[in-house]
């Protein structure tokens, strides 16, 4: 038994590494990466390595169980990790096809106002913590489009950001502020990295100039939820939400919704549409419209019968 489970992990193990090679010559995310490869660590413990014939019983027992300690989020993507192994690294096909089907949901994100959002700042301590959450905010990123930004990205003469190799594997120019600008120029001036605007902290300052990694983004998703706690802020607050509050503060400011999807990167205007229902200036002028229709009508004037 103990010879048939040492062959079943080398033989994992040995479709683990061709799974990595497949995920990055498809030139898929880095993100992805990670879920597709997290996905087929989890389902290879569940079955003790063995997950080259699984049934689709098997499948139903996997998923019902991740799906009582796991978001349907998590699910999803466990599934797409284990049919691109089948595909691509197994070269078998797909055993139960229709087995999942999450519900369709669309919840609204917490939006933090501009007062929460300057709290949220001035409670960040450390410095490049403080310098990215402005940077996240200030030119609309994701977390690791922020992570990834480099001194060559930065056109302060053409006042933009060049953000690379974002979603969907495309590049895109944002708007760079004079305020944004002239605090990446002193943070830079602290740190002197010739390549990335934001090394990681392991040295300290003195390690930051030769790092050639940025910031670990499980700190900065850590100490972004620590200032938040700080400050007193009651909301459900991530790193994307700086980016969520950046495109609800622009539309609330009168910055056209075509604007703002270019600047936010997004596929369909219907993605960004979604940032109207959450800003209070829409919501003002949208009863301010309603208040002007109905005062047409008279029909509360009168003696009632």
């Amino acid at each position: 038994m103990e010879d048939m489970s040492a062959v079943a992990a080398s033989d994992f193990d040995r479709n683990y590494e061709l799974h990595l090679k497949h995920l990055k010559l498809k030139g898929l995310q880095p993100k992805t990466i990670e879920a597709y490869s997290r996905a087929i660590r989890r389902v290879g413990d569940y079955f003790d390595h063995q997950i080259g014939d699984l049934s689709e019983a098997d499948l139903v027992d996997y998923f019902t169980d991740l799906r009582e300690t796991h978001s349907w989020s998590s699910v999803k993507l466990d599934l797409y990790g284990l049919k691109f192994h089948y595909e691509h690294v197994l070269k078998k096909p797909w055993v139960a096809p229709g087995l999942i089907k999450p519900p369709r949901t669309q919840r609204l994100p917490d939006i933090i106002t501009v007062e929460e959002t300057e709290r949220i700042f001035l409670a960040t301590q450390v410095l490049s913590y403080r310098v990215f959450f402005f940077t996240l905010y200030s030119l609309g990123l994701r977390l690791g489009e922020g992570l990834r930004l480099t001194v060559a990205d930065i056109d302060g003469a053409r006042e933009r950001v060049h953000i690379r190799d974002a979603k969907g594997n495309k590049d895109r120019l944002v708007p760079l502020p004079t305020a944004t600008h002239q605090l990446l120029r002193r943070f830079w001036q602290r740190h002197r990295n010739p390549v990335l605007l934001f090394p990681n902290r392991h040295g300290g300052l003195a390690g930051a100039r030769a790092a050639k990694t940025p910031l670990d983004r499980g700190g900065v998703q850590k100490a972004l939820r620590a200032v938040v706690e700080s400050c007193g802020v009651k909301k459900h607050i991530s790193p994307h939400s700086l980016r969520h509050a950046y495109a609800t503060h622009l539309v609330e400011a009168g910055v056209e919704l075509t604007e703002v999807q270019d600047i936010l990167g997004h596929h369909s205007i219907l993605t960004t549409v979604r940032y109207t229902h959450l800003t209070d200036r829409s919501r003002h002028h949208a009863i301010d419209r309603i208040n002007a229709l109905m005062d047409r009508y008279r029909l509360a004037e009168g003696t009632p019968r």
